[in-house]
């Protein structure tokens, strides 16, 4: 039975991958789109234009009137945020980071992750002036993305580094909420705060009094994206809070529980963020007109520290955690995965595109000149960890070949 269980449950997982790869791969063709769209005559007006185009009504006046960028960042990224908060959740109750033991190496790779590309950032573009707000861009990793490029190599990349490199970026995205919160903040309305805060008393209520029904949570979930946008804390944190009170069913050793709350949930949430919500804000957020840039653009302070944070700092931080957690004995490296494998996914976790995108909107608001030096920024940072780490992994030979080849070498001719 225990046997059985463990096989569905690597089914599930083995779906999960297949649904990211291809949510990556749609995120992918909708970024290229959109820098098509927006270099494009004629259609490259029409596209700003309808991002900015104002819908109303005004919620906040720190905002002032929505439009359908709002909309899309504010609004619908709410649902990827309570997508991401449901998956933290689940993966420390009743997952992957569920015991100490699981989760040494995940949040030592992920903090190392995030900590070298902020101080290469500010290394390379802190001293300049208002810059330094940017140092958070370069510290998150697009699983999406990672994951899709990583589909594309089918089995030359083992199914432990997928996992692993799915845990990191759970972590990883952790900090990166935690990062919004805290740093990226305007001017707090404090009653709209407090507001928050009693809904999610409410909500912490029905979960200790053993409500499981999601028709009780959703309606006071909405309440909360309203009052945490009245706040002036930014409104995708209202996803996270919300989903840490969505109660969860431990099933361990099983496939999800069919009447977990969260799992349902979850498992409603995923189709809409891997194939409308985050492609729909990678295309509304990736466009950068090029008309009149160089490309010296990509030397500007800028871009070459985002550029380099994500391709560099990526790739040292996680490796060099990694390396350092193993040969001290703190936690052993991925099993079935050699050490150029290792290094290739970590290159991979320097596609920055969403989380970095989403962030570069938060330090540089309302300067478009700046908002398109991030996106140039990001985009080759992204783009050169994905093409790096692709050919890593394409020609990195696998562990069980290298096991051979060393055991060939040790046999007398």
């Amino acid at each position: 039975m225990l046997r059985q269980a463990q096989h569905e449950r690597k089914g599930v997982l083995r779906h999960f991958l297949r649904s990211e790869a291809a949510g990556g791969i749609v995120l992918i063709v909708a970024a290229a789109l959109a820098m098509i769209v927006a270099n494009l005559p004629g259609w490259r007006e029409a596209y700003f234009h309808a991002l900015h185009f104002e819908t109303g009504p005004v919620i906040s006046s720190l905002y002032g009137p929505m439009t359908v960028h709002l909309w899309i960042n504010d609004a619908a990224m709410a649902l990827f945020f309570l997508l991401v908060g449901l998956e933290i959740k689940r993966e420390f109750v009743d997952g992957r980071l569920a015991s100490w033991e699981r989760r040494r190496l995940p949040v030592v790779a992920a903090a190392a992750g995030m900590a070298v590309p902020a101080a290469i950032y500010l290394f390379v573009a802190g001293g300049q002036s208002g810059l330094s707000s940017g140092w958070a861009i370069p510290a998150a990793t697009d699983i999406a993305f990672a994951i899709g490029v990583l589909a594309i190599l089918g089995k030359r990349a083992p199914t432990s580094l997928k996992l692993f490199l799915t845990t990191v970026a759970i972590v990883d995205d952790l900090g990166a909420v935690a990062i919004i919160a805290l740093f990226y903040t305007a001017d707090l309305d404090l009653l709209a705060l407090a507001g928050a805060a009693g809904v999610m008393a409410a909500m912490f209520a029905l979960n200790r009094g053993g409500v499981k029904r999601l028709a009780a949570y959703l309606p006071l979930a909405t309440m909360l994206w309203y009052l945490v946008f009245l706040s002036g804390v930014h409104a995708t944190v209202a996803g996270v809070a919300a989903a840490l009170m969505i109660p969860i069913t431990k099933s361990p050793a099983a496939p999800d529980d069919a009447h977990s709350p969260l799992h349902r949930l979850e498992h409603a949430l995923h189709p809409w963020s891997a194939f409308a919500i985050v492609p729909l804000f990678g295309f509304a957020n990736a466009g950068v007109s090029l008309h009149g840039m160089s490309p010296a653009i990509l030397l500007a302070p800028l871009p070459l520290g985002l550029a380099l944070g994500l391709f560099l700092g990526k790739q040292i931080g996680i490796f060099g955690s990694i390396w350092i957690a193993h040969r001290t004995g703190f936690a052993p490296k991925p099993g079935w995965s050699s050490w150029p494998q290792i290094y290739g996914v970590s290159l991979l976790a320097g596609i920055g595109f969403t989380m970095s995108l989403f962030i570069g909107g938060l330090a540089f608001p309302g300067n478009a000149m700046l908002a398109d030096e991030v996106k140039v920024g990001v985009l080759a940072g992204s783009l050169l960890s994905a093409i790096a780490g692709y050919l890593v992994l394409r020609f990195a030979p696998p562990r069980r070949a290298l096991a051979i080849r060393l055991i060939e070498k040790r046999q007398p001719a």
